[in-house]
């Protein structure tokens, strides 16, 4: 932004910064957020705030993501995580509309606008809304209110405000070099979550009338979620460890670093009990997720509620 960059260096330099944006989000904020990046409460506290530097509340991302979505994986109604959006269809117990049909061709272009809505509309409406999942009815606490229109300014005035003022080309090369980061942040940590909750081998379910899960929570962890590329250390590196899933679901308070340690002992005791452990290459994930994207636009696949 200081730099005086020309105009193809700072094409590169966005989707960069895009991409930077994501490796502290995953590797930081999100081990932080589940108090698993150290074990002092005030450095996990700290670390936290990276995500509202990024554009994402942290006080709301615990309660989307840590109690809801952790705790009702793949639920129908109450994981928020598998309703990004109207037009991609992620759940087989979800409203079926016939443009989901073509979701396999269009569902990765909207990947790509995930974090522009945290940023500037998910937050706000889930926190005024007061609802996540089956949580509802909690009064925030009056200093999350102040931080939510706080870091929602710093991090207008740094990504926005800050690069107008000081990168001499027109508007509209700054406009589309703020977009382009944010699809690069966003593709990124959309792909990572599809590719563990939205696979073929992965399933899916409703509660039961008395909001209850119909199995036990770690075996209903393990039937809903999907690793991919276990043993590769560069995924585990840029995926912030999200590449186990199913040991993050298992033991979020680890920090992701042990996931590949511990990957072979809940694996070996998945086989123990003669439950699914679901470990794909990458490959092999990418091309199930894309059938799962085909399957669920596909009106046979519209389920009806147990």
């Amino acid at each position: 932004m200081f730099g005086d960059f020309s105009l193809p260096v700072q094409y590169i330099l966005w989707p960069l910064l895009g991409f930077a944006v994501t490796q502290v989000s995953v590797n930081i904020g999100h081990d932080a957020i589940h108090g698993a990046y150290s074990n002092k409460k005030w450095v996990n506290d700290l670390l936290s705030h990276t995500f509202n530097f990024n554009g994402a509340s942290a006080y709301m991302w615990h309660r989307m993501h840590n109690i809801a979505h952790h705790t009702y994986t793949n639920v129908d109604g109450f994981d928020g995580d598998i309703e990004p959006f109207p037009l991609i269809r992620i759940s087989p117990y979800a409203k079926y509309l016939k443009i989901h049909k073509y979701q396999k061709y269009y569902a990765y272009f909207f990947y790509c606008f995930a974090t522009l809505s945290w940023v500037f509309g998910k937050d706000y409406v889930k926190f005024f809304q007061n609802k996540v999942g089956n949580f509802d009815g909690k009064d925030h606490p009056k200093r999350e209110y102040f931080l939510l229109f706080l870091y929602k300014a710093i991090y207008y005035t740094l990504f926005i405000v800050v690069p107008f003022v000081f990168i001499e080309q027109p508007w509209y090369h700054i406009l589309a070099g703020f977009f382009l980061m944010h699809f690069v942040s966003g593709f990124f940590l959309a792909s990572v979550f599809m590719l563990a909750h939205a696979m073929e081998p992965v399933e899916f379910d409703k509660p039961t009338e008395e909001g209850d899960l119909r199995e036990t929570f770690l075996a209903h962890q393990l039937r809903t979620t999907a690793n991919f590329s276990t043993k590769n250390p560069l995924a585990a590196f840029i995926t912030g460890g999200l590449n186990t899933q199913i040991e993050h679901h298992l033991f979020p308070n680890i920090c992701s670093c042990h996931y590949p340690a511990i990957s072979d002992i809940v694996k070996a005791t998945a086989k123990e009990f003669n439950e699914p452990y679901y470990d794909l290459n990458f490959s092999d994930a990418m091309t199930s997720h894309n059938k799962f994207l085909a399957d669920m636009g596909d009106p046979k696949f519209a389920l009806a509620e147990k």
